[in-house]
């Protein structure tokens, strides 16, 4: 594949790896959010947020949509997290992003200032010209088709030139039928939607091999 221009990547679970428990305390900051800020109950809550992440891809898009909620105020309290608590500094993450020369950018359904954070705790923001955020996408997340579309536009970038890695085929597949190539991270197999598969993201430099560019 020559021509490729743009490595977009996922960032939570992505970047760092699902073992980290970033997102299992995001997940719990979620949680006290619709109880605590909502006054609903536990019960509720968990089959809400279950319920939401199923049709809207993340729970905050569905407090949007039915309980009229302010999304900064979300954003700002579900990701209090002690992220030096969880994440490290990340060499071999850094190596591989070093011999990367297409540009890279950060597509994520959480805020610009969460993965600014996550990526000076790792100490590898210096790679990324770019943080695609969940405002740049008007609050709808992947993978709803309008965050891609939304994203090729902000980076002017054709879907041929672009390769995405992220941690969920379901966000994967979007893009694929755009003309995207995809990678998926983590435990999954070659399945629709999905190109390469590997177990970290550390390796992308060898899909970037691969693709001779």
């Amino acid at each position: 594949m020559k021509g490729l221009e743009f490595i977009i990547f996922d960032l939570d679970d992505t970047i760092y790896p699902r073992s980290a428990g970033v997102m299992q305390a995001i997940g719990d900051r979620i949680h006290r959010y619709m109880v605590e800020r909502l006054g609903l109950d536990e019960e509720v809550a968990v089959r809400l947020r279950r319920e939401y992440l199923t049709r809207y891809g993340t729970t905050m898009r569905g407090l949007i949509t039915h309980h009229h909620i302010d999304p900064e105020d979300y954003l700002a309290y579900v990701h209090q997290v002690p992220l030096a608590d969880l994440l490290s500094p990340a060499p071999r993450l850094d190596a591989a992003l070093s011999e990367i020369l297409a540009e890279k950018v950060i597509f994520t359904n959480a805020s610009r200032e969460h993965a600014g954070r996550v990526l000076q705790t790792m100490d590898i923001e210096r790679h990324f010209t770019r943080i695609v955020d969940i405002r740049d996408m008007d609050y709808r997340s992947k993978p709803h088709p309008t965050a891609y579309q939304r994203l090729l536009t902000l980076l002017g970038a054709r879907p041929q030139a672009c390769l995405l890695v992220d941690d969920s085929a379901r966000n994967l597949r979007p893009a694929r039928e755009l003309g995207m190539t995809t990678v998926l991270v983590g435990d999954g197999h070659l399945e629709d939607g999905v190109d390469f598969v590997i177990e970290e993201v550390a390796q992308v430099g060898s899909v970037v091999k691969k693709l001779g560019t």
